[in-house]
């Protein structure tokens, strides 16, 4: 007899809980037919409803499960393959891809994890392109027992834990309170299945699958990025009913010690000294594909400390579009020449040729000229004030006490 505090499945079919398993398939399929998604595309919810249930009530141990703890008890103790198998054989995938994983495949079929590996690639590879192998060891059927792990009809699923692989205990604390424990399987060692020794099989030792090396040939195409994944679908382990999932290559671009990418284009710092930014200049680098750059910049154009001049067309090489580049940013660093480089006798022919100086603003009342030091110096001398002040305020104060204040009228 059915649970009384739950009898939705029944309800659902329209059925007494002692109903028979021909009247059950009758109501099943009358209703089947009514709310089928072709003939009534608006009860999808309500179909999936009723196959849920017809799946459940129409196996003797999902049913008696059902009958005995609910739809509680199916979910945490699970009748046969557990609620999972329901739902892959209702919607076409387990309960997570149902619920928008991906541990099936649209035909049904649980699908392997997806095996991430790393490659790196310096800023060349992704400008030029480039075809390199990789060697990968992975797990493979093994072909000695086609994957059966023994002799066929050697492997049986476990009669003490119904091949799950642990065993369910459920214990009634009162009524309409159950508790669930679960252990591993001590018959089958959690693995759900059982086979003699003899029958093993010598290649792979009854595991099902052995260990292969793997060569890929991965090709990094021109305008690659940081981050961007290579697939292999189908490449990654296998094992016996499982759909191998993909061995994807994320590729981890390498610092360089010349160039840095954003997107598409290329930006570079360069060093000119101080006539090269009045006065112009030629230079040349060698590029990410080996070609000799050759820039130039003309005289009476001045390039500022810090300021940065585009080559256009020389930058990255796009992703699938390589003929189309982006630009070449070049950041300018100007190097002053050491102090006292020139005699004071040639910095007076230097002053004539460069800008005239501003004129100077006429003051007006009390004034001061100051030293401009450099900043160390500055530093030191400023500290070495303190401490003379500071040596003068003791004093005094050996004299005075805490300080001369001042005396409120």
């Amino acid at each position: 007899m059915a649970n009384v505090a739950d009898t939705r499945l029944y309800d659902i079919l329209g059925v007494p809980p002692n109903v028979s398993e021909n009247e059950l398939k009758k109501a099943y399929r009358k209703l089947a037919k009514e709310y089928h998604p072709d003939k009534n595309p608006n009860a999808g919810d309500k179909f999936k409803e009723i196959s849920f249930a017809y799946e459940v009530l129409s196996n003797p141990e999902k049913r008696d499960m059902y009958d005995r703890f609910g739809e509680q008890g199916l979910r945490e103790g699970g009748g046969g393959g557990g609620m999972d198998d329901i739902f892959s054989h209702i919607f076409g995938g387990g309960l997570f891809s149902f619920m928008g994983g991906h541990n099936r495949n649209r035909n049904g079929r649980r699908r392997g994890e997806d095996m991430l590996h790393p490659l790196k690639v310096s800023l060349e590879d992704l400008y030029n392109g480039k075809t390199t192998k990789l060697q990968l060891s992975k797990n493979v059927l093994c072909s000695a027992c086609n994957g059966q792990g023994g002799k066929p009809g050697a492997v049986q699923k476990c009669s003490t834990c119904r091949g799950r692989g642990v065993r369910v205990m459920i214990r009634q604390l009162a009524p309409g309170m159950v508790q669930q424990m679960q252990s591993m399987c001590t018959d089958c060692n959690g693995e759900g299945e059982v086979m003699n020794e003899k029958d093993r099989c010598k290649k792979c030792e009854g595991k099902k699958v052995v260990k292969e090396v793997k060569i890929l040939e991965v090709h990094v195409d021109k305008g690659m990025k940081h981050g961007q994944k290579i697939t292999f679908s189908g490449e990654a382990d296998q094992a016996p009913g499982v759909e191998p999932g993909d061995i994807v290559l994320v590729l981890q671009e390498k610092e360089h010690e010349i160039f840095h990418r954003e997107g598409c284009d290329l930006h570079m710092t360069h060093k000119i000294g101080l006539v090269e930014a009045l006065c112009g200049f030629r230079f040349t680098f060698a590029h990410l594909d080996g070609r000799q750059i050759v820039v130039s910049y003309p005289p009476g154009k001045v390039i500022e400390p810090g300021s940065v001049r585009v080559v256009r067309g020389e930058g990255m090489p796009q992703y699938r579009n390589p003929f189309e580049k982006g630009d070449l940013f070049i950041k300018f660093d100007v190097q002053f020449p050491d102090s006292n480089w020139i005699s004071p006798e040639k910095l007076t022919d230097l002053e004539d040729l460069l800008p005239s100086r501003p004129e100077v603003p006429c003051i007006i009342g009390d004034t001061e000229e100051v030293e401009l030091q450099e900043l160390e110096n500055t530093r030191s001398s400023g500290s070495q004030r303190r401490e003379a002040y500071n040596d003068s305020s003791d004093e005094e104060g050996n004299h005075h006490g805490p300080g001369v204040q001042c005396a409120h009228q």
